[in-house]
């Protein structure tokens, strides 16, 4: 007779799954802790000793204050451009028939299959000719190539488990388009575009490739850390900027993943 039960996975792949799990992870870790350490100069294993007054020289950092607000404002206007470009793109593709379409949906998401630095080259050198001022605006457009792609992903995925049949009840109701856009699809793919929100903004806050080629003298807090570890003055400040970033981009990856985990239905289906 045949057990339903269902056997354990074996033991080497669990220690592999461990080995792999502590490659990726125990660096960060190594991060968290030099954060905390006594020494200013050197990374010392074990660290010489633990103290927390490094959060409390980074609390009083003007640059590192002005780096992240720079970071949070680039972040968030890159992701408002990604949502409202993201969803209209992935509307006409999901739900239209027209010559090339394909060929629009890939190049949507050519610019996150492309090496970060071919991008910023890119980028660089069309501002270059257009005689466009490096600022905070470069940033913000370098950063939304990328951003766009994550929210379109989203939302045409979504688009794809909503079934047509709501908006064509909607129209024949007598709802014009604004009034089906709100009712009915809006609230079937919110969770699809603050998850691909989420994710954008985590994308934005932490390049530095992009940035690189695309901000002129100013310095999102990737970028101040980058300057600061090849000109190191307090090193365990650049670890507690770190633990920032960690936080910042760990926090909606897991608030995106929890939102989509169980968006396998097809919205309206068999209504």
């Amino acid at each position: 007779m045949r057990s339903d039960k269902r056997s354990g996975a074996p033991t080497g792949l669990k220690i592999a799954a461990a080995a792999g799990l502590a490659f990726m992870h125990l660096p960060i870790l190594l991060i968290l802790v030099y954060a905390f350490t006594t020494e200013d100069k050197t990374y010392q294993w074990p660290p010489p000793g633990l103290t927390l007054k490094w959060f409390a020289v980074t609390w009083n950092r003007p640059d590192v204050w002005e780096a992240l607000q720079l970071s949070v404002r680039v972040a968030s206007i890159s992701t408002a451009i990604a949502l409202v470009l993201g969803t209209l793109c992935a509307a006409a593709v999901v739900r239209t028939k027209f010559f090339g379409r394909e060929a629009i949906s890939l190049i949507v998401i050519l610019p996150i299959a492309l090496p970060g630095i071919i991008t910023g080259i890119s980028l660089r050198s069309a501002f270059n000719i257009a005689d466009i001022p490096f600022s905070f605006w470069t940033i913000v457009l370098g950063h939304a190539t990328f951003c766009v792609v994550v929210v379109y992903n989203n939302a045409v995925a979504r688009f794809r488990r909503t079934s047509g049949s709501l908006i064509e009840a909607s129209m024949d109701l007598g709802a014009n388009g604004f009034q089906t856009f709100r009712y009915v699809v809006l609230p079937n793919i919110a969770t699809a575009l603050l998850a691909g929100g989420m994710l954008a903004f985590a994308l934005s806050f932490d390049e530095v490739i992009v940035t690189t080629f695309t901000a002129g003298q100013q310095a999102t807090l990737p970028i101040w850390m980058l300057e600061e570890l090849v000109r190191p003055r307090q090193r365990p400040v650049t670890n507690v900027v770190a633990m920032v970033v960690i936080l910042v981009t760990f926090l909606p990856i897991l608030a995106a993943y929890y939102l989509t985990r169980d968006g396998d239905q097809v919205a309206g289906h068999g209504r």
